[in-house]
């Protein structure tokens, strides 16, 4: 608490200095969990050099990777005070706070990688996008990172429905990634992307679930040889810049942080792409196996997941099922 204290304090003074001063120099403090190169960072970090050249130095940024700055959940709680500007976060994280978001978290929601992307480019997204802005959140949702793919990792094969049976799963800290792992016959066990490593290490945990690249970089592929291709959740990340930060920017460098971001979106696309499969490629020449399995049974098993949560969303779940 005290940390977190002493940031809301150190930000107060710049605070009141920009309100003060329109044509002061904003630094955005840009925080990502990933490591420096990973394709979310990449977009950001140009996305910050745009804003640099844009402004002619009256939007600066610092890009601070690698979970310098904490986990995911310490990073929002940051950006909502204003102590961090900037940030890409996974949905999990965002969906305890607005439940409205939970659309895009649910298991088996988007048909393939393709059908999502067409659903985030379009008016749904943005739709989402503007309920996280309008939210007690103090976030303002600019634009979509790809997040890929979500596939199960574990010590043992799993091949069908009945080899997850028992295994404790790591999930993000959501309520339904839990539901949906446990409907699968796991234990879902929330924890931070931090924590991964150690716990597969020490037996803590039997498996993850997650997309390639995440899977090579934190090197969990050094505990958990196995890739079962289940395709369970496919998860649009939001970008999100705190909302004391923008009602401090002007009607004119707001306009140039939403063409940006949006130009990221794109950006962030290819170098995912590229990235999925280079790091498929290398956890291949590492010794994972790629299971591929009947992903019927883990549909069917998840209907009650999709009933408990899906409730509310129903017809924007008919709009998602309908975009072709």
């Amino acid at each position: 608490m005290n940390c977190k204290r002493k940031l809301l304090i150190a930000a107060l003074p710049l605070a009141f200095c920009l309100a003060g001063l329109a044509q002061a120099a904003t630094t955005l403090k840009i925080a990502e969990i990933h490591p420096a190169g990973y394709p979310t960072v990449v977009a950001m970090e140009n996305l910050g050099k745009k804003l640099d050249a844009a402004t002619n130095g009256e939007i600066t940024y610092r890009l601070f990777a690698g979970g310098v700055l904490g986990s995911e959940k310490e990073v929002i709680e940051q950006t909502q005070i204003g102590a961090v500007q900037l940030t890409r976060v996974s949905l999990g994280a965002v969906g305890p706070v607005v439940p409205d978001v939970n659309v895009f978290n649910m298991p088996f929601v988007f048909r393939d990688h393709a059908h999502m992307r067409k659903v985030i480019d379009g008016a749904i997204g943005q739709e989402i996008l503007d309920k996280i802005t309008a939210s007690e959140f103090n976030m303002v949702g600019l634009a979509w990172m790809d997040g890929g793919t979500r596939n199960l990792y574990t010590k043992k094969p799993v091949r069908s429905l009945e080899d997850l049976k028992g295994m404790k799963i790591r999930v993000m800290g959501n309520p339904l990634f839990i539901d949906t792992l446990n409907a699968m016959g796991a234990n879902g066990i929330a924890m931070d992307t931090g924590e991964i490593f150690s716990a597969l290490q020490t037996g803590v945990i039997d498996g993850a679930e997650n997309n390639p690249p995440t899977m090579l970089e934190h090197n969990h592929y050094r505990n958990a040889n196995y890739y079962s291709l289940t395709g369970h959740l496919i998860i649009p990340e939001p970008l999100m810049m705190s909302k004391t930060t923008w009602d401090q920017l002007t009607p004119e460098q707001q306009a140039l942080v939403k063409k940006f971001a949006r130009e990221a979106q794109m950006e962030e696309r290819v170098l995912w792409d590229a990235k999925s499969a280079s790091s498929e490629t290398k956890l291949k020449e590492a010794g994972v196996e790629f299971i591929e399995v009947d992903k019927q049974p883990f549909y069917d098993a998840t209907a009650p997941v999709r009933e408990k949560y899906g409730a509310p969303y129903a017809e924007l779940i008919k709009r998602i099922e309908a975009v072709q």
